[in-house]
């Protein structure tokens, strides 16, 4: 293998540890990528924070199949890079639906709603204690 070649990283939870922590953000997976720095987690748990409620509401406002697909897919992306497992899973079953399945997609945005706020709960209890 050649040494200059770049580094990937993969950000999905292996099986056997998506929720090991047994929290809703695992917070070991992300401090992996923070490299233990403190601040540096606290940032990007807070930009999530922000980010997530509005990435919530373009699912929810999403007018074509397209919106959802680029919403479902960011809030995918952000909650894996975090280790918000529950809310990673939820967001591919709501990438992978078809079509304009509003009565599967109204079940999802609640489900994610529930999960949002049960992580955002947990952040901000952690950065208490923390």
């Amino acid at each position: 293998m050649d040494s200059c070649r770049a580094q990937s990283f993969d950000i999905e939870a292996p099986a056997d540890q998506e929720y090991s922590s047994g929290q809703p953000v695992n917070l070991a997976h992300l401090r992996r990528y923070t490299l233990g720095d403190k601040a540096l987690e606290d940032e990007v748990l807070q930009l999530f924070l922000t980010q997530l409620p509005l990435t919530l509401a373009a699912l929810g406002s999403a007018a074509t199949e397209r919106d959802w697909k680029i919403a479902a897919h960011t809030l995918k992306g952000a909650s894996r890079a975090v280790g918000a497992w529950r809310i990673a899973r939820m967001a591919q079953l709501a990438e992978e639906l078809a079509g304009n399945e509003s009565k599967a997609r109204s079940e999802v945005l609640a489900k994610l709603d529930a999960a949002a706020s049960e992580a955002s709960r947990f952040i901000q209890q952690s950065e208490k204690l923390g």
